[in-house]
């Protein structure tokens, strides 16, 4: 693998576009069924270098037979807060957003999923660090991003290795303070997702203690508003949509190298730690059915949070799973895509 540096500055203000799993501001459109002109309106909910330049790079929204208002948000929880407010019809998020917004008693409906690689869910650890094992961790400083994948990761990953989070001194920070925390040495161990596995990792920074793979069920969601699944028109737009996105997925396993050069375009991330991001983890994603296994690590999810008292509540994930968008798709289960060992 090509060495390089990469400076703390050029990194924080792109990467804080990416918290995928955090809180923080966001902008909705407002709910509309139609632009005025009788054209049928679907209301995305997004991330910076999420589903709007997925579809365009993959030629998905060339020949649309409705129109899309999109509106960008910095993570999964606020989008999902627009979705319970109907201002956003559907969005992506990742595996726990929803667990959080149902723990809320959101009106969220879970439609459609995803099954990625989970290398890029890591402890990271600095590059000198004595640590060797999750063990090695007790007594130790770890940053993570509260209520994120990356927390349940940390969760599991020291259960596994006998220890609670009591046995740690969690600080819990977002990712740009974190990564500021991490490269300045005021954090022993650094829990996070990609792309900021793959940016610290190139940088030379730090190693992997471990990472998510048996850990965590490496989903990701398409999350509607249930108002927008009752509506026929835009249910059916919203079936669409699902159809083109996982046409997309595809195109981006097939084309890593040009997915990559958008997605650094449009973060602001470097070429090299957005093609390293796309093949460890971005680009694995196989779309796969919601079934009783999925549903089943989501629970698990939720009874964790639950028992931490991170959630108001403890609450039956089914409950807010719809199955419709399901078709012939593979088991949640299925492998994730690969391009072999993660370079």
């Amino acid at each position: 693998m090509k060495s390089f540096r990469l400076s703390t500055a050029a990194l924080l203000v792109p990467l804080a576009l990416l918290a995928s799993a955090c809180s923080g501001a966001s902008a909705a459109g407002q709910s509309s069924n139609s632009d005025g002109k009788g054209a049928l309106v679907l209301n995305v909910g997004d991330q910076k270098g999420g589903a709007e330049a997925l579809l365009r790079a993959a030629g998905e929204l060339d020949d649309l037979p409705y129109r899309i208002t999109w509106s960008t948000f910095t993570s999964g929880p606020p989008l999902l807060e627009a979705v319970n407010a109907r201002a956003v019809d559907i969005g992506s998020v990742g595996n726990t957003p929803p667990v959080f917004a149902a723990g809320a008693d959101s009106k969220i409906t879970v439609i459609s999923a995803t099954h990625g690689d989970s290398a890029g869910e890591a402890i990271l650890v600095p590059k000198g660090s004595p640590a060797r094992s999750v063990g090695d961790l007790k007594g130790k400083k770890v940053a993570v991003a509260q209520g994120s994948s990356a927390h349940f990761q940390l969760i599991s990953s020291l259960g596994k290795a006998g220890l609670k989070l009591s046995d740690i001194q969690v600080t819990l920070l977002q990712p740009a303070d974190a990564l500021a925390a991490f490269n300045s040495g005021k954090v022993d161990a650094w829990a996070v997702w990609d792309p900021y596995t793959s940016q610290v990792l190139l940088s030379g920074k730090g190693r992997v203690l471990t990472d998510g793979r048996g850990l965590v069920n490496g989903l990701g969601f398409q999350v509607a508003s249930p108002s927008a699944l009752a509506d026929p028109a835009k249910e059916k737009a919203i079936g669409d949509l699902v159809e083109r996105l996982r046409r997309a997925q595809g195109w981006v396993f097939e084309h890593p190298e040009e997915w990559a050069e958008v997605w650094a375009k449009e973060t602001g991330l470097p070429y090299e730690v957005a093609l390293a991001a796309v093949k460890r983890s971005n680009g694995t994603r196989i779309p796969v059915a919601i079934d009783d296994a999925a549903v089943a690590s989501e629970q698990k999810i939720a009874d964790t949070f639950a028992a931490l008292g991170l959630i108001p509540r403890s609450f039956r994930f089914a409950d807010y799973v719809d199955t419709r968008f399901n078709k012939d798709l593979p088991p949640s289960t299925t492998p994730a895509r690969s391009y072999g060992r993660a370079s």
